[in-house]
């Protein structure tokens, strides 16, 4: 079933625009007509057999035959609905039985399954619930399997020319493989695009990170439409910075300080750690590459004996650690670390604090893409301070590269 696109994009204006608690409730209201028509769909499909404009429709003696409106009522007030009909009139949807008006529950049932991503278990268990019912697992997984669809649209959706910066980071989530349980991560891209705006680029999953690995991300990007990045933050990803430089050679890599900062002190022992994060402070903190690296000097010969891996790590590190000297503080600011992303993914472990493990890579990919979807309802402005930080970037990479005409 195709989703109506003027629906969507409806949904996406009143995202863009909310500022209010009942513009809030109008885009949930229409949310939640949309997610019950596309159920109703679904259980349609199920009971004919076949998916509409499916090419073996001819083949079953039954048929859709039309749609009929219906109101029910909720917590949030009635909704008119579509209720899909058949010709041989033996269609009886479950999710909303013929003759029931009054569903206090079903609208929070259905919400959590788009914000949360309930497993086929869940789902089963809440029909149960609130019906009385019992509702077939190869039925529960036609229903939400509506939810991969949407995915697959979202990750293969055009993204923007330009982006000023954009950031990586991972989440990892245990997963079962082969009969075993494995870590697995979900890399997450949030890019700045030219208008101040932050916008989600998209998710992958891996298993381990490789040069070959941040190709195909790089590439995905690019075949997507971003022809250019003018600065990417992340940690010390494996195989990132050759990878980077194979599909935007011009990109610059900023590796996060916090990151590095947080690997040094592993090897501190406690009554040490304040001091040594003091001293690395003043490195970062410096006004210019050049202090950085005479403060790095003086760390190192205070201590190098006791912790040498330190500012050896440091100094493998430098020419993508240092990259944030070559900008104003205000630029600094948003670069030098990955804190962005790291906020996103506390975000999603509250949205999946239940979910202790997740049977396949589909299920990691449901729950994630729906707690994003959660979190960037709140992206409703554009970066603090965006007209100063804009001319900061005109200046240093100019018109062209940044895709603004003045």
């Amino acid at each position: 079933m195709e989703r109506d696109p003027v629906l969507d994009e409806l949904l996406r204006q009143r995202l863009r625009n909310m500022k209010s608690t009942s513009e809030m409730d109008s885009y949930l209201h229409d949310l939640f007509k949309q997610a019950v028509g596309e159920m109703l769909q679904a259980e349609m499909d199920n009971h004919l057999g076949y998916e509409k404009h499916a090419s073996e429709s001819s083949q079953f003696s039954n048929s859709r035959n039309g749609k009929t409106k219906k109101t029910i009522k909720t917590t949030r007030g009635e909704h008119q609905i579509e209720v899909p009909r058949d010709r041989e009139g033996s269609f009886e949807p479950q999710l909303i039985p013929k003759r029931k008006r009054i569903m206090e529950e079903i609208e929070d049932k259905v919400l959590s399954l788009y914000s949360h991503g309930m497993s086929v278990r869940d789902i089963e268990s809440a029909i149960k619930e609130m019906y009385g019912v019992d509702v077939s697992e190869a039925h529960i997984s036609h229903v939400t399997d509506r939810i991969v669809e949407h995915i697959e649209q979202w990750k293969r959706r055009r993204l923007e020319k330009t982006y000023m910066v954009v950031w990586m980071d991972a989440i990892v989530f245990k997963v079962r493989q082969d009969g075993k349980i494995i870590d697995k991560a979900v890399q997450i891209a949030v890019g700045l695009n030219n208008r101040g705006y932050k916008d989600l680029l998209g998710m992958w999953i891996c298993q381990n990170e490789s040069a070959s690995f941040w190709i195909s991300v790089l590439s995905d990007l690019k075949t997507r439409g971003v022809e250019d990045i003018l600065i990417t933050s992340t940690d010390n990803l494996k195989g990132f910075t050759d990878a980077i430089k194979t599909i935007y050679p011009k990109a610059l890599t900023q590796i996060c300080i916090v990151h590095q900062l947080r690997n040094s002190l592993k090897f501190v022992v406690w009554k040490d750690k304040k001091a040594v994060a003091e001293s690395l402070k003043k490195v970062y903190n410096a006004s210019d590459e050049a202090t950085a690296l005479h403060l790095l000097d003086n760390f190192e010969d205070q201590w190098g004996k006791k912790y040498p891996y330190i500012a050896k790590s440091w100094r493998a590190n430098w020419a993508n650690l240092a990259t944030f000297f070559e900008f104003p503080a205000a630029i600094r600011k948003i670069i030098y670390t990955t804190n962005l992303i790291e906020n996103v993914n506390r975000c999603i472990r509250k949205y999946t604090k239940t979910k202790t493990m997740l049977p396949n890579d589909q299920a990691v990919e449901k729950v994630v893409y729906l707690s994003l979807m959660q979190i960037s309802k709140k992206w409703t402005m554009a970066q603090r301070d965006w007209p100063m930080l804009l001319v900061h970037f005109l200046n240093i990479f100019g018109e062209q590269r940044c895709d603004v005409k003045i």
